[in-house]
């Protein structure tokens, strides 16, 4: 299995309502490393890295997000695979 990193941006109502736990605990189960933030302009900046169809499982679970999330728009860019990360982390 091919192995791929997505830099995906999370527009919508995705601060303040946990989106970030949600999305370390999605990446955590399915076995992905990278990060997750709060940006700035009220969006969420997250890296995945694993194989390419886990990460692209994980965007979909995260699409739809925890209950009280909306997620307007999505913004994914692929790129290669790194093994720069040692498992998934909130970012601060």
């Amino acid at each position: 299995m091919e192995n791929a990193q997505a830099h995906v941006i999370f527009m919508g109502r995705v601060q303040g309502v946990n989106f970030r736990a949600f999305t370390a605990r999605v990446a955590e189960s399915l076995g992905l490393e990278g990060w997750v933030k709060n940006l700035w302009d009220g969006s969420v900046e997250a890296v995945f890295e694993g194989q390419k169809e886990l990460v692209e499982e994980a965007i979909k679970r995260c699409r739809t997000g925890p209950s009280i999330a909306r997620v307007d728009d999505t913004k994914i860019e692929w790129r290669p695979y790194s093994g720069a990360f040692g498992g998934f982390s909130i970012r601060y």
